[in-house]
């Protein structure tokens, strides 16, 4: 299984990204859909996540700017990102929770990691 990301990239405060993350691979069923950011000196944090039911969470810093969704038909989460502040630069990673067979035994993967740059 391999998850691949796109669309990182240098944007000015107030603009707005769309990170991609299709996995590809022996796929039975995902669970968990999510981003999760570390920036320069700095712990990786969770900015949002989708369960297989339809929760989804965010971070109180991204709330009201930041949509995650999901295409199951394409094993696929989105991140869109609006109202982008510098304090929002990091390296974006991808996360899922991804069962291989009918066992259902979940693991855990991630993406190579997308950099987003907010800087005028």
């Amino acid at each position: 299984v391999q998850l691949v990301e796109s669309g990182g990239g240098l944007v000015q405060p107030g603009e707005s990204l769309r990170l991609s993350c299709a996995a590809s691979g022996s796929i039975f069923s995902i669970d968990y859909m999510g981003w999760y950011r570390q920036a320069p000196g700095k712990e990786r944090e969770l900015v949002a996540r989708t369960t297989g039911s339809g929760r989804i969470d965010y971070a109180d810093s991204v709330k009201g700017r930041f949509t995650i969704s999901r295409d199951n038909a394409k094993n696929t989460t989105y991140l869109q990102m609006n109202s982008l502040k510098p304090e929002d630069t990091a390296v974006y990673f991808c996360h899922m929770q991804i069962a291989r067979s009918i066992d259902k035994i979940y693991y855990n993967y991630w993406g190579q990691g997308s950099q987003v740059t907010v800087s005028s």
